[in-house]
């Protein structure tokens, strides 16, 4: 007797829809546990630095802040320097020059810094500016010394090296105005600025005919001891002919030379 099994038409069937394979089933329980370990390992990493990422984004925001308040800060300064408002005509108008200090001004014109601080709204009394405007208050709107002051001083002669710059320019202003610089110490080129103020000559940032031009060192080509002329002639553009000796190739003849007001530039006058 044949005893025939039909299963169903199975023969072409997988029959893996109802058994599942024991391989796929381990290779997929694999593939979970290492995509679990990876995203314990990413935990871990971003629990580790995640200190650190919040205390560098607060130093790095702190640091552009604090850039900002400077910037403005210095900006505020150097705009309030030359955007203040014009001195009243009861006032003297000082021009800063290059080696002023705020005590130096109020020295010359007899009152305190303190003083000049409070009137011209200056919030650092040890900054101040090239071409800044320093009005002194009461001292009226002209523009030579001030009345109460004491009055400037008279050389005695000429003590100075023939044929230096000082030489000239000294003996070359007593040719013009009948009076010798009063400063013998002290006294080379660059520090004739500081030194009419000791001796209360006016010193200006504009050009005059007469007036000495005092150069810094390194200024317009003034060596490392400055240079000192005296202004024959103030152009339409605002630029100096001054006559000077030790200046150029020809250093014992006396030179005509164009200078330019503005910083490391004073002229001085009695």
């Amino acid at each position: 007797m044949h005893i025939s099994i039909h299963l169903f038409g199975c023969g072409d069937c997988d029959l893996s829809e109802f058994y599942p394979r024991r391989g796929s089933s381990i290779a997929n329980r694999g593939d979970v546990i290492l995509h679990t370990h990876v995203y314990q390992r990413i935990w871990h990493y971003l629990q580790q630095h995640r200190v650190a990422s919040i205390v560098v984004g607060h130093v790095t925001v702190v640091g552009v802040l604090g850039l900002l308040l400077l910037g403005n800060g210095l900006g505020m300064n150097i705009f309030g320097a030359f955007a203040q408002s014009s001195c009243s005509s009861s006032d003297h108008t000082y021009m800063v020059v290059s080696g002023d200090t705020l005590g130096g001004i109020a020295a010359r014109y007899r009152t305190t810094w303190q003083r000049l601080a409070s009137y011209n709204h200056i919030a650092n009394a040890n900054v101040i500016y090239i071409n800044e405007k320093v009005c002194i208050p009461g001292a009226g709107s002209g523009s030579g010394s001030v009345n109460n002051g004491p009055p400037p001083s008279r050389g005695q002669g000429n003590p100075f090296p023939y044929g230096q710059c000082t030489w000239y320019a000294n003996q070359r202003f007593y040719q013009m105005h009948g009076v010798y610089v009063p400063w013998t110490t002290q006294s080379n080129a660059w520090q004739w600025t500081a030194r009419a103020y000791n001796f209360h000559w006016h010193v200006s940032g504009a050009p005059s005919v007469g007036a000495i031009v005092d150069l810094q060192p390194w200024v317009q080509g003034a060596y490392s001891l400055g240079h000192v002329a005296v202004v024959e002639r103030v152009l339409q553009n605002g630029h100096v002919i001054a006559s000077n000796m030790n200046w150029g190739i020809d250093y014992w003849k006396v030179t005509y030379v164009e200078f330019t007001p503005g910083p490391g530039v004073t002229f001085l006058s009695y």
